[in-house]
């Protein structure tokens, strides 16, 4: 049995960081009007869209023909939980609930962290590098999506039945956390963790669609979307703009997407590099022959990764997932991720200066703009490039030296002869 440790200094330097943090989070989140923050389109996102889309669920339907509704009917939930705190206001309820969810994650890697042969970095990982995003995690819900994805991830060794609830109910709200059990050893856990996944999907889906009407609208609206400023199909086109591309950017779809010619084709390219993405990660799963008790955690993140360099669209909050699936493969000293760990941290800082500090740059397609989201982007697929590459050769089967003949005992070996 795992024994944890009994040193409680760390434990408390974390808990230290996190209220400081925190603290700080929320006092950017109190001044998000200033102009250097975004104006306020950071918190506007809950108190306007959010509560009206709480709106319109409290009264028994999705906003199915909204055409900023993109989510899996999962979301509706996490998006009336702050209806149930009394006395709250929605924007503080959903902020409460935010920074519970990001201490329950918090308290997972530091428990994951301080059993035998685990180690902290991944808890310090999460608690340092989620605030670089300055006031943003705070008003999205991808803090509670990607704690069911680092639950699925963290119960994987104890219990394959638990991680497959876990990740099946992170992807009926935000689907990627379906990602997650891709490295599942083979045999045993993989069929009960898969198994129970699907029982777990299929059973969420068939209670949202007895409770709600329009469920399933969000497909229509996902299918319509285009190229989003900050994507790397984006960042190609914005930079043509200064070599003359007649395109321009318009709000839609819920993000800043380019339209003019030649769009259609890169948003097409997009969704032909990511079923390549997916392409290679069945390759990698079926030719994988050694897996370390990291290697759940390491496939994760470069599912994740993959899929998010070549998706139409990368909103900042996307780096929370990548933070939190970092973290859980620190938390394990197998990993082989801890280059791209620090990748990812650089492209979080960079993130936040693009939304909400520079974006009026990025907007304009502005040299400066143009070189911030290049450069983010680069390192996103600096990271994910690595992050498979050192994920296939991890788990490729050892090397076999071929066999030497034994030299009987007072035996010289003729050629150690002729050296002399």
């Amino acid at each position: 049995m795992n024994r944890l440790r009994v040193t409680s200094g760390p434990v408390l330097t974390l808990v230290a960081g996190w209220l400081a943090t925190r603290a700080l989070m929320l006092g950017l989140l109190t001044l998000g009007s200033a102009r250097l923050l975004g104006g306020g389109s950071v918190s506007r996102e809950v108190w306007r869209l959010y509560f009206h889309w709480y709106g319109v669920l409290a009264h028994g339907a999705f906003p199915a023909h909204d055409t900023l509704w993109q989510y899996p009917p999962g979301a509706g939930l996490v998006l009336l939980a702050p209806g149930l705190l009394p006395g709250l206001s929605y924007f503080r309820a959903f902020v409460l609930l935010t920074l519970v969810a990001d201490a329950a994650v918090t308290a997972a890697l530091a428990v994951a962290g301080r059993r035998t042969g685990r180690s902290l970095r991944g808890a310090a990982l999460w608690v340092g590098g989620l605030p670089l995003l300055l006031h943003l995690p705070l008003a999205r819900y991808d803090v509670q999506v990607t704690a069911l994805g680092v639950a699925a991830l963290l119960a994987l060794g104890r219990s394959p039945r638990a991680a497959g609830v876990f990740g099946a109910l992170g992807a009926v709200v935000k689907v990627w956390p379906a990602l997650v059990l891709l490295g599942v050893s083979r045999g045993r856990a993989t069929r009960s963790a898969w198994s129970w996944a699907t029982a777990a999907g299929c059973a969420s889906l068939a209670v949202l669609a007895a409770m709600f009407t329009g469920p399933f609208g969000f497909l229509r609206e996902q299918g319509g979307r285009g190229v989003q400023i900050e994507s790397l199909g984006g960042t190609a086109l914005n930079l043509a703009r200064h070599a003359g591309w007649p395109g321009r950017v318009r709000y839609q779809y819920g993000s800043m997407e380019l339209v003019g010619p030649h769009v259609h084709t890169v948003a097409t390219v997009s969704l032909a590099l990511t079923a390549a993405a997916f392409a290679l990660l069945v390759v990698w799963r079926l030719r994988a022959r050694h897996f370390s008790p990291a290697t759940p955690y390491d496939a994760a993140l470069t599912a994740v990764l993959l899929f998010t360099v070549t998706s139409r669209v990368i909103s900042p909050q996307y780096l929370i997932w990548l933070l939190g699936l970092a973290a859980v493969c620190l938390t394990s000293r197998h990993t082989r991720q801890r280059p791209v760990a620090v990748l990812i941290l650089a492209a979080t800082a960079l993130s936040s200066v693009i939304f909400p500090l520079a974006y009026g740059e990025v907007v304009a397609g502005t040299w400066t703009g143009c070189l911030l989201t290049l450069a983010r982007n680069a390192l996103l697929l600096a990271a994910a490039v690595l992050s498979f590459a050192r994920l296939w050769n991890s788990t490729r089967p050892p090397v076999r030296l071929p066999a030497t003949r034994a030299v009987p005992a007072g035996r010289v070996p003729e050629r150690a002869l002729t050296r002399s």
